[in-house]
């Protein structure tokens, strides 16, 4: 079996590329975190806004039980209203609709708040996408180093770096 040689022309003490390559290798940890709490971010907003959504569900339910109450509080009015099984149906149907009424209420709120803490998830994960796509920009760049050999390459990616973990980091803050 051949053996395969890579040959080295003169670089084995480069101390720029050791630096650049820490760097790089600093930027690809920072990327990992900021894309794996890019993706946590992004699931908490779905299960968020479908909480909301069974929340608005719950109360469009609740508003139609309290409908069906009023259809069947017309119905007494109409057939008659004067025995007495009509009138404790009636007050049985006034319970019910305070009942639903509360309930509709209460359902309400929880959907508005669920839909609020979604929307503000939905803020956050794209604050982590944006520092995602400049660490990715800045881990290539840092990286063209080694093949151009030119210190603009890791300037711009460092820049890039920063620029991407900042952004980051105002994820936390929304």
């Amino acid at each position: 079996m051949a053996e395969l040689e890579i040959h080295h022309e003169g670089n084995e003490n480069d101390p720029i590329g050791k630096r650049v390559g820490v760097m790089a290798a600093l930027l690809a940890v920072f990327l990992a975190v900021v894309t794996i709490a890019s993706h946590r971010t992004h699931t908490e907003a779905i299960i968020k806004k479908t909480d909301s959504n069974d929340q608005w569900q719950y109360y469009q339910a609740s508003r139609l039980k309290y409908h069906n109450l009023e259809v069947g509080e017309r119905l007494i009015g109409v057939l008659g209203p004067n025995n007495a099984g009509a009138r404790e149906t009636l007050e049985k149907f006034a319970k019910d609709k305070q009942k639903y009424t509360d309930q509709a209420k209460d359902l309400q709120e929880k959907a508005t708040a669920q839909k609020e803490a979604s929307e503000a998830a939905e803020r956050r994960a794209l604050r982590y996408d944006l520092g995602e796509g400049l660490l990715e920009i800045a881990l290539v760049l840092s990286s063209l180093y080694f093949i151009a050999r030119k210190m603009l390459f890791p300037v711009v990616g460092v820049i890039a770096g920063i620029a991407g973990l900042i952004v980051a980091i105002t994820g936390l803050l929304v």
